[in-house]
């Protein structure tokens, strides 16, 4: 009936006291945003994805149903606010209003890329914090917990009374650069101030040095890199951000990175492909040797970019979080 009892994940008496005190079998749904995502992830669980219709009434209005009981489980609603952003946002707030209204224990948002992410202050008069207005649309229909991976903004989680759990990407690179030895004279570099922590983790694992490029942002869609900050002379740059879109940010990056004398094979790493407008021109960079990405949202194979799966994490939080476990260590 799309669910298993922990018991046979851990096969314990103490299993069996964790999901008692849980309220209910793990049941996770999914929208139309990352479907092979879900899937992954109910596999690494050892659970049948769960029966649903997600689909769009002829005026383009979304139509949802639940296709088997969740009377309280614990629910978990898989869906990235990949583009198009609205259309999915509003897949999953529907899906959380079927479980609540089906009588679900928990329901639970596993919200691989959390899409508005960038709207979260106010950077000019009369503009909206558009990811609090999101925040606020989830909590209302239900949802009691948000599991993401790397937010844009990290105070996002605060925009919220219920838990966020946050998990961060930076464990897979780091375990794919190792393994595939491109670490010797190497080092790891932020394309802004704003990902900075998340390259000093990267670094700090690879026991890399760290350089910061200073961006000024010039318009809605521009931006422009002023200067290095770090030595990069001679070294394979590894830049790692949270959202490639245009990918110009990337490419300018890229420039001033080779214009401080860094080596021309250049490694960038990213989170979310949301990957928009010139973004496959700008990562054609010939000095570019190679774009790695996660599977937060659903990337065609055939363009030749490397892709990390994060159904493994994903399915570790959820354990977690069902069994009432610390998420942090996953970090």
């Amino acid at each position: 009936m799309g669910g298993a009892s922990v018991t046979e994940w851990l096969g314990s008496e103490q299993a069996e006291e964790r999901q008692h005190a849980s309220g209910g079998r793990v049941k996770l749904f999914c929208g139309n945003a990352n479907r092979p995502l879900a899937e992954a992830v109910a596999r690494a669980l050892g659970i049948p994805l769960g029966k649903a219709t997600v689909e769009r009434f002829p005026d383009g209005e979304v139509r949802v149903r639940l296709l088997e009981s969740i009377r309280g489980d614990d629910v978990y609603l898989l869906q990235s606010t990949a583009p198009p952003v609205n259309d999915h946002l509003m897949e999953l707030l529907v899906l959380a209003d079927a479980a609540r209204r089906s009588s679900a224990g928990r329901i639970n948002a596993v919200i691989p890329y959390f899409g508005y992410a960038r709207q979260d202050k106010q950077t000019q008069g009369r503009e909206p914090i558009t990811a609090r207005l999101v925040a606020g649309l989830l909590e209302h229909v239900g949802i009691h917990r948000v599991i993401t991976v790397d937010l844009h903004a990290p105070q996002i989680q605060g925009f919220f009374y219920q838990p966020v759990d946050e998990l961060s990407a930076v464990r897979l690179f780091a375990e794919y650069l190792e393994q595939q030895n491109l670490i010797e004279n190497a080092v790891v570099v932020s394309p802004d101030s704003g990902r900075a922590e998340q390259a000093r983790r990267l670094s700090e694992r690879l026991n890399l040095p760290l350089a910061i490029l200073a961006k000024r942002r010039t318009g809605p869609q521009e931006t422009q890199v002023s200067y290095v900050i770090g030595d990069v002379a001679g070294k394979r740059p590894l830049i790692i951000d949270d959202i490639i879109s245009t990918g110009g940010t990337i490419r300018r990056g890229v420039e001033a990175l080779l214009a401080a004398g860094a080596a021309p094979e250049v490694i960038v790493m990213a989170s979310h492909a949301v990957l928009v407008g010139n973004a496959r021109e700008n990562l054609a960079h010939p000095a570019i040797r190679e774009v790695v990405f996660t599977d937060t949202i659903a990337l065609n194979p055939a363009l030749g970019y490397t892709i990390l799966p994060t159904a493994p994490l994903l399915a570790q939080a959820i354990r977690r979080v069902h069994t009432n476990q610390s998420v942090s260590v996953l970090i």
